[in-house]
């Protein structure tokens, strides 16, 4: 695993102490490593909509109904 030395602002540490303190995680390292994977599932997801967005704005109508695009977009969200 690479080691990194980053800095952060005073109410960012004392916010991934407290995390840290209330055994939620076990060290600032696994916090950190956690958000990151989080933001990039995230960044996943906003990739497929706006792939889906861009592709229903150049073609535009489509045969989906919005219940269909509605639980297609929740599965995403829930992994």
């Amino acid at each position: 695993m690479s080691r990194q030395s980053i800095s952060f602002t005073k109410p960012n540490d004392e916010w991934l102490k407290a995390q840290v303190e209330s055994q939620e995680y076990s060290s600032k390292s696994e916090l950190v490593n956690d958000l990151i994977r989080q933001a990039r599932k995230q960044q996943v997801q906003v990739d497929w909509l706006k792939a889906k967005l861009e592709k229903a704005e150049k073609s535009g109508f489509t045969e989906e109904t919005k219940e269909s695009i509605l639980a297609q977009s929740k599965s995403m969200l829930n992994g």
